[in-house]
Order: structure tokens, then sequence, then C-alpha cells
């Protein structure tokens, strides 16, 4: 059977509507890495990833490949395991959000951890955005969840966005995955239990809204 045999025998015709998607995934951490992961898997070969650091020890535990590409930069190392994806090695701040044109993609999707970069990409991609909060600090992957940007909660940075968007006048609606999961510890420890499971979500939303569309 071929590989992608199965996803024909579940999606049919629609299929076609993944094969053709062009999507930019901003970030490729632990979130983002399995996201694109699930896209490549899914028949979405049209991808351009966006990222400006290096594999080093401490990722380890929670992106994908990166225990093979260590010193590297991520964009160059995920290449070699995605050889169809377009990259950008770039730091993604506010700056870089408001000159890049997004026009030719048909999803946005943010697994980046700026705050003034997300509140950006929200204003200017809301209607073809699926955003992610962050998923250190929780060990319960069944707290993952997917709501509109105004139902989120649990999570300090997306306490952030809503108030700083509501600051800025921003009354719309888009796509974030999150964990309802209160944080346990202060510092940044994380699990790949729950970081995948937020970019696995991401997908799926992706997905979904692809076939919609």
């Amino acid at each position: 059977m071929a590989k992608q045999d199965r996803l024909k025998l579940l999606f049919g015709d629609d299929f076609s509507k993944l094969q053709d998607a062009k999507i930019i995934l901003l970030g490729v951490g632990g979130v983002g890495s399995f996201c694109l992961d699930c896209l490549f898997r899914s028949g979405v070969s049209d991808i351009t990833i966006v990222d400006f650091d290096t594999y080093d020890a401490s990722n380890q535990n929670r992106q994908m490949w990166s225990e093979l590409h260590e010193n590297e930069l991520k964009v160059d190392a995920l290449k070699k395991h995605y050889p169809k994806v377009s990259i950008i090695n770039k730091h993604i701040d506010e700056e870089w959000v408001w000159e890049f044109d997004f026009d030719e993609y048909d999803l946005v999707l943010d697994a980046i951890d700026d705050t003034r970069a997300k509140l950006a990409i929200a204003q200017k991609c809301h209607k073809k955005l699926i955003s992610s909060f962050g998923g250190a600090k929780r060990i319960d992957a069944s707290k993952v969840k997917v709501d509109d940007i105004w139902k989120t909660y649990g999570d300090k940075l997306g306490s952030k966005i809503r108030y700083e968007l509501r600051k800025r006048g921003f009354k719309k609606k888009y796509k974030v995955v999150f964990s309802s999961e209160e944080a346990r510890v202060k510092e940044k420890g994380s699990f790949m239990g729950v970081t995948a499971s937020l970019g696995l979500l991401m997908c799926s939303e992706a997905v979904k809204k692809l076939l919609k569309a």
C-alpha cells in the first residue's frame, strides 16, 4: 500500500485540498516541529518554515530530530528530513511580521513565544491564523484544548495576549491551541507529551480548516 493510500481512504476527493495547500509555519521548536511532521505526513508538501535558532542539548527532550543535529540551524536540519519545505532563517519579531507578505499562504501557523510578534500576527493574519500558546511547566496532555482566542484560559501568555489585543481594540476571533492545566513549576521545565500534543492539535485544526475551504 502506498504511503498516501490510507489518507485517501480517510479524506476521499478532499485529499487534493491538502496536497494543494500552501502553509507558513512560524517557529519549529517543541510545538512547531511536531506540527510540521504531522502536516508532512498528512499530504501537505508546500510548507514554508521560519525560525532562527539552532539545536542544542536542551532541546532534545521535546523537539523532533534535535538529537541528530546539535548546533545546526533548525531550518537547515529540518530541510534534510522534509526536502520539499521552503526555509527562512529569520528571527520573527514584530517588525518582520508587519513587513512580511502573508498573502500567498492559505494558513498561517504561529508556534512562537514572542509576545509582540504574536500580537502583530493576530492583527495581520487573524482570518487564516491558528496560534499556539506555551506547553512548558505542564504534564497532562488531556488538558490540551482548542478554542477561539477569547475563550482560552489557564495560561499566563494567553492572558497577556488577550489583554494586549483588547488594548489595541482588536475584537476578531481566531483559533488557539492551549493547555488549560495550571503551571506546576515556575521554571520552564517541559514535557514532550504536552508540547507535542499542542503541535499535533495545531496540525489537526489546520487540516480541518483546509478541508472546509
